[in-house]
């Protein structure tokens, strides 16, 4: 028997900002709301389904920056190029972790400052 990951939960300041901001990263949809924490997860799966839901859980005091897990993601209907160009216009910004410029992903923070990265292999959509 074994386990699979079934939501991530990320606490945050500003909920409404970071589940709008990452259901247009991923492509996700709100699937609810409880004591001001917001749901996303795929639009025809939700909860239990493959994919993670996400939950955006309200916090005074939530820990922005390097945190012990991250989020990668990849593009899935473009080049990295271009789904870069997609991310920061939704509000992401480059971050700096000490890179050499000479890896093939991009460190980006989320609007609450929360680092995630780009990679470059494009994977097929769900």
């Amino acid at each position: 028997m074994s386990c699979r990951v079934s939501e991530l939960v990320l606490n945050c300041t500003d909920p409404e900002l970071l589940a709008s901001f990452w259901s247009e990263v991923l492509g996700y949809v709100e699937l609810g709301r409880e004591d001001g924490a917001i749901e996303i997860g795929p639009p025809d799966a939700g909860f239990g389904g493959l994919q993670p839901t996400i939950i955006l859980s309200p916090s005074t005091n939530p820990r922005t920056g390097r945190l012990p897990l991250h989020i990668d993601v990849n593009p899935v209907d473009r080049d990295q190029a271009a789904e870069l160009e997609r991310l920061l216009a939704l509000g992401a910004r480059p971050a700096d972790v000490g890179q050499t410029g000479e890896e093939h992903w991009h460190v980006l923070e989320d609007p609450e400052g929360n680092e995630f990265c780009l990679l470059r292999r494009r994977l097929s959509a769900p």
